[in-house]
């Protein structure tokens, strides 16, 4: 049978459309208290929907680029820790190069350049194992750190070579046994202008890691606000959607109770049999 086969008083039939239409709250509101979300879908509000979900992908694809500083950050730290650890050893050759200018010894000469020589082995071997995940900046590498999601903004991170020919350091001549003092104060000068390069690149590194970081805490600002932005476009309130459920449900009560009295007068009929 049809429903147009049934006929329904008219207060019936209103009684009937307010009690569907409360079910339909009810149901909406149910959703809302489930999923804590006033918009879940593009039909609940188009606008709202779609601008959420524009901030919500780009805050995404800026997480995406805060994995690649984070990254950026700890390839700089490795090489900055690679630059004292050269540094300091710079210092003891400047310290073997005094001693040997401070004797006449031909012998002690020679064992001083030797361990002069050993200190520029080391030196070597901490500039190759300076890097970070394939990257060592020490090694001559560059690296390109993006900031942005369409990538244009960036920052590209030089790198230098930390060996002994690139620090411009000599091995001792003639193992420092000539009678002059000539090759040693040679490796002095080449000391002392490895110091100010290795100041100078961790300047730098200094300045490049500061950047990172602060385009890094940027980025986590960034995206907090795009998802707190997101978050006001489609977050229900659940104090207000609770006392909506409790209207709702006690406006379904009255309405089940007024449509039992609207039948009333069709059941009167039945008094006459």
């Amino acid at each position: 049978m049809a429903i147009s086969d049934i006929s329904l008083t008219s207060g019936m039939r209103n009684n009937l459309m307010q009690l569907q239409n409360t079910s339909t709250l009810v149901a909406r509101t149910q959703e809302r208290l489930a999923t804590g979300r006033k918009v879940n879908t593009a039909l609940d509000n188009p606008t709202n929907y779609f601008a959420a979900q524009s901030a919500n992908n780009r805050a995404g694809d800026l997480g995406i680029r805060k994995d690649g500083m984070a990254e950026a950050i700890q390839t700089v730290k490795a090489s900055d820790a690679g630059v004292s650890a050269i540094t300091s050893l710079v210092e003891a050759a400047k310290g073997l190069a005094a001693a040997a200018l401070g004797t006449s010894s031909t012998i002690d000469r020679a064992a001083f350049a030797g361990q002069f020589a050993t200190l520029l082995t080391q030196i070597n071997s901490l500039g190759s194992d300076s890097g970070y995940r394939g990257t060592n900046l020490l090694g001559g590498a560059t690296m390109t750190v993006t900031f942005n999601e369409n990538a244009s903004s960036t920052l590209k991170v030089n790198g230098f070579t930390a060996s002994n020919i690139g620090l411009s350091i000599a091995a001792p001549v003639a193992s420092w046994s000539n009678a002059g003092d000539g090759d040693i104060t040679m490796s002095q000068a080449n000391l002392a202008t490895a110091t100010n390069e290795l100041r100078n690149q961790s300047k730098n590194l200094a300045n490049n890691l500061n950047i990172i970081t602060s385009r890094q805490t940027f980025t986590d600002n960034m995206i907090s606000t795009l998802q707190t932005g997101a978050n006001n476009l489609t977050l229900a309130d659940m104090n207000e959607e609770g006392a909506n459920m409790l209207m709702l449900q006690t406006r379904q009560s009255l309405g089940t109770t007024a449509l039992s009295l609207s039948s009333q007068a069709a059941q009167s009929v039945l008094r006459l049999f």
